[in-house]
């Protein structure tokens, strides 16, 4: 069941990626800092996402290179 103030938001990884780097450039004093920023706030939003990566997982459902390659 889902929690009453929980929220999901339909979007792009680009979207966020670039709503992050706009926000960051807005509130840091370079390039530099602003693409750390950045990068924080998008890999605390990735690890608190709702639906953690498995990639042991889904790198053994994926099909072998040479069956991919035509």
């Amino acid at each position: 069941m889902e929690k009453p103030n929980s929220r999901r938001i339909d979007t792009t990884l680009g979207d966020l990626i670039a709503a992050a780097s706009e926000v960051a450039f807005e509130y840091s004093k370079n390039d530099k800092d602003a693409y750390n920023i950045a990068q924080l706030v998008l890999m605390e939003m990735i690890k608190k996402s709702r639906q953690p990566l498995d990639l042991d997982n889904e790198l053994e459902t994926l099909s072998p290179l040479s069956q991919l390659i035509h």
